[in-house]
């Protein structure tokens, strides 16, 4: 594998998106996995899950458990040899769970098919200024509105 060159910053290149997340999203499509019942998984099950070499997994496993993404088996020598679960951040990053903002831009586009799709004026015109006063809300009251209806959490009226 090619390594990226290094930012002009001084920074180190990023390894998020070429490396961390695709092994992510590799564990946790077998974590979802119901035919395992929820066993802990070999870490070897994940290289060909993430399409990378298998130094890289061992690499994105221990930055993962380090940021607390994955809960690890270690041998006696530090190693990590199986995964035995995810948290729920890596849950709504790999796309299991749903995020404020990915629910918010669902509910837009479900605004706007409904009004595209709506079988009078009346009802057309409805879903159209609904869908006009969600995206005058601004998508980042919108998250915060979806946040509180995805923990479940309605303010009550005074």
């Amino acid at each position: 594998m090619t390594s990226a060159p290094e930012p002009p910053d001084g920074l180190l290149p990023d390894v998020w998106f070429t490396r961390d997340l695709p092994v992510l999203r590799a564990i946790a499509r077998l974590v979802d996995e119901p035919k395992h019942g929820g066993a802990p998984y070999l870490l070897g099950s994940v290289v060909p899950g993430s399409g990378l070499p298998k130094a890289e997994v061992i690499a994105a496993a221990k930055a993962l458990a380090a940021a607390g993404y994955i809960e690890p088996l270690t041998n006696h020598a530090g190693d990590i040899v199986r995964i035995t679960a995810i948290s729920a951040e890596a849950r709504r990053l790999t796309g299991l769970w749903p995020t404020p903002q990915g629910e918010w831009e669902r509910l837009l586009e479900q605004l706007a098919a409904r009004a595209a799709n709506a079988h009078t004026d009346v009802e057309r015109q409805r879903w159209r200024a609904f869908a006009e006063a969600a995206a005058a809300v601004g998508e980042h009251d919108g998250a915060l509105l979806m946040s509180a209806l995805i923990g479940g959490y309605v303010p009550r009226a005074r």
